[in-house]
């Protein structure tokens, strides 16, 4: 079973129909039973940092997010959640990867939007795309860290993805960026 967290996200319609694509019927759930069960999460994200908290916390899923085993993919916002804060909240996030999501504090447009080059390492991820381009929307971004496996260059290099033991994430939308995005879903539903 492939979860995708229900909390009220604009993205979510999208992601659900590109894994149909893939052949898979995801369900849409804030159950924690069924996150717990499902054999994958995606953590899908489109909004404000805050609201997207609090939404989190309503549905009682906040703080079974970070102790879930299973491969859990995060997009766009759901990817900067996985990070200890956000410059856009004042409420700490869910802190599975340590650093601060920031805002673009540049004179380009804001948000950075549309395609662009990411130049990924090896990760299991990225099997079989190599520095393709990918649809991005988002005005906050993740420093390079650690964790990060891919980068992305918007006036300065940042966290295009990002990966810390079961947790996958990125900032662009996968379910956007046409066959290129179909294959990172299928690289993780095979994870």
């Amino acid at each position: 079973m492939i979860a995708v967290i229900d909390y009220g996200a604009g993205n979510t319609f999208n992601v659900m129909y590109a894994l149909q694509q893939l052949g898979v019927q995801p369900i849409l759930t804030s159950n924690k039973a069924q996150l717990q069960a499902a054999d994958k999460v995606i953590f899908p994200g489109v909004g404000h940092a805050t609201h997207a908290l609090q939404q989190l916390e309503k549905n009682n899923i906040l703080k079974l997010i970070p102790t879930l085993t299973q491969p859990v993919l995060g997009i766009c916002l759901g990817m900067q959640l996985l990070f200890n804060s956000s410059e856009e909240s004042a409420l700490p996030a869910l802190q599975i990867i340590d650093g601060q999501v920031q805002k673009f504090k540049i004179a380009l447009q804001v948000p950075h939007m549309g395609w662009n080059t990411i130049e990924n390492n090896n990760n299991i991820l990225f099997k079989n795309i190599n520095n393709q381009d990918f649809y991005f929307v988002h005005s906050y971004f993740a420093p390079i860290n650690n964790f990060t496996i891919a980068t992305c260059n918007y006036h300065h290099n940042f966290c295009a993805a990002v990966q810390k033991n079961n947790f996958y994430g990125v900032q662009f939308h996968p379910e956007k960026s046409g066959d290129t995005g179909l294959k990172l879903l299928q690289n993780f539903l095979a994870i």
